[in-house]
């Protein structure tokens, strides 16, 4: 919290809240002394907003107690007179807002003067401190309210924060600023918006600001202030709500089949569920799923409630953990079903074929290369490969101990035009992977398309694979749209690891018969 407002005119708390909260500034109302004595020495605020004549302790008097408490006595206090009695007061150790109060001019002069704290706290850093570098605790000065006051002055550099004095269970994140916008966050493996709506809910633990360029690709595109915002907002609803919210350390498990669910479901339900079919742990699911670890938690919440989801007392030592495989035993069912490897009676493990047909050399570097992050995949060494002129392994993904999917890649030269229907025949599907340019890849690929879709039962499907900041060619897309289909075509970003994992994962279940 930044702000606390205490205020026997509940509506003028009101407007003053809305006023900071404009600037991007998390502020809490409450009507009377001994509640702000309370609120403020739980969750000491940055700065005080008090009416002189507050009911059961006065403003003076609640200002006077912070003052002396060690925890306290760093709050900024900005009194709010009513009268010109109160505006004419000395020596009372803040400033005075006399009447009529101006809930903007209040709110703008809170936020200059947490400018001026980082300022001071700059000036006194040791003259050995790179140049405008900054340090301090989050338990003095929320992350919020230093990312705001380095976005109105426009700062460029890098956040440090840490946490945590036991080497084990400490925690680093950073954030990333250019110019005051916030470009990048991370914390442990995750980045972006998820990120740093996880380093605002820190309330304790070290910060230090580096000025230097930064030229990282940025991972966040919104507007600074609506980051922090809705950060701010999604941790208060957390708080709020931390009770009915399922335990990070709990196991759950889905209790029905993907495939009876709706077609059509909100994509962070969808994801969820997809990360259920590996992990069971919900911290797990947490830090695996794209979105913000609140909503994750929310959209389990609500999972378990409609009885979609059911949480485990305790975890099964003996089961072997889910995240060793990329698939839950139903696909593995079904690929054997497909493969009437059960009717055989096969004792060996036997094996799909998926065709793989790359634009170019380096569209099937990057494909490897995210394949073989997968778990129970084994990827072929292609290190000093340059065009695939025969067909050829390009690994194998484990879909349980009787079955697996063989990747086959074959050559997109037209010169092998004879092999491609052969080698399509009998097949669980034909991946055609892109990347760069979608017109180029799509002129290379082109004929295989057409060949293979002459084979019977053919089923074909697109990967793009995305590069960062690579704008996606939708006109090149629409003037296509006889490859594509909503079921066929998957886009992958390279670069952000989980989310391509998660994104993997939905395509090759939807690939599987």
């Amino acid at each position: 919290m930044t702000v606390l407002i205490a205020d026997g005119d509940f509506q003028r708390g009101k407007r003053l809240m809305a006023a900071c909260e404009q600037l991007g500034l998390g502020a809490k109302v409450v009507t009377h002394g001994a509640a702000a004595l309370e609120v403020a020495l739980s969750e000491p605020p940055s700065v005080l907003i008090a009416q002189f004549g507050l009911p059961l302790i006065d403003g003076a008097q609640l200002g006077g107690i912070l003052e002396a408490n060690p925890r306290t006595r760093t709050v900024g206090v900005i009194y709010l007179a009513d009268n010109g009695i109160e505006a004419a007061r000395k020596g009372i150790g803040g400033e005075i807002a006399g009447p009529p109060v101006d809930p903007e001019a209040v709110a703008r002069r809170v936020q200059a003067l947490l400018e001026e704290r980082i300022q001071e706290k700059a000036e006194s850093e040791p003259a050995s401190e790179d140049a405008g570098g900054v340090g301090g605790q989050l338990a003095q000065l929320p992350l919020a309210d230093l990312l705001q006051l380095f976005h109105v002055s426009q700062k460029t550099g890098i956040v440090d924060l840490h946490r945590g004095s036991d080497p084990e269970s400490a925690e680093s994140g950073q954030v990333l600023l250019r110019a005051g916008e916030i470009v990048h966050a991370a914390v442990g493996s995750v980045a972006g918006e998820k990120a740093l709506y996880r380093l605002l809910a820190w309330d304790r633990g070290e910060f230090k600001f580096a000025p230097s360029a930064v030229t990282e690709e940025r991972s966040l595109d919104k507007p600074t202030r609506s980051l922090l915002q809705e950060g701010l907002r999604q941790n208060q609803e957390w708080a709020r709500h931390a009770e009915s919210l399922p335990s990070l350390d709990s196991n759950v498990h889905l209790k029905i089949r993907r495939s009876s669910l709706p077609v059509v479901i909100h994509p962070l339900t969808q994801e969820v569920l997809l990360v259920l079919e590996a992990y069971s742990r919900i911290g797990d699911v947490v830090d695996r799923c794209s979105f913000p670890d609140y909503q994750v938690l929310r959209t389990l919440r609500t999972l378990i409630e409609r009885g979609l989801v059911e949480l485990r007392v305790e975890s099964d030592e003996t089961e072997e953990p889910v995240a060793k495989r990329l698939f839950s035993h139903a696909p593995g069912a079904r690929l054997r079903e497909w493969m009437g490897v059960d009717e055989l009676g096969e004792d060996e493990p036997q094996d799909a074929r998926l065709l793989v047909v790359a634009a170019d050399p380096a569209a099937a570097r990057e494909f490897s290369r995210l394949i073989a992050n997968l778990p129970g995949a084994a990827i072929a060494d292609k290190s000093g490969s340059g065009p695939v002129d025969h067909l050829g392994v390009l690994g194998r993904l484990e879909v349980d101990d009787e079955v697996g999917i063989e990747l086959v890649e074959v050559p997109a030269d037209p010169r092998y035009s004879a092999l491609w229907p052969l080698a399509g025949h009998g097949t669980v599907g034909v991946l055609m992977v892109l990347t760069g340019s979608v017109a180029g890849a799509l002129e290379a690929v082109r004929p295989v398309f057409e060949a293979l879709s002459a084979v019977p039962r053919a089923r074909i499907f697109h990967l793009l694979l995305l590069e960062k900041d690579a704008g996606l060619e939708a006109e090149t897309l629409r003037e296509n749209l006889s490859l594509f289909d909503d079921s066929s075509l998957f886009l992958i970003p390279i670069g952000k690891g989980s989310t391509a994992e998660v994104l993997l994962r939905e395509m090759f279940l939807r690939i599987l018969p």
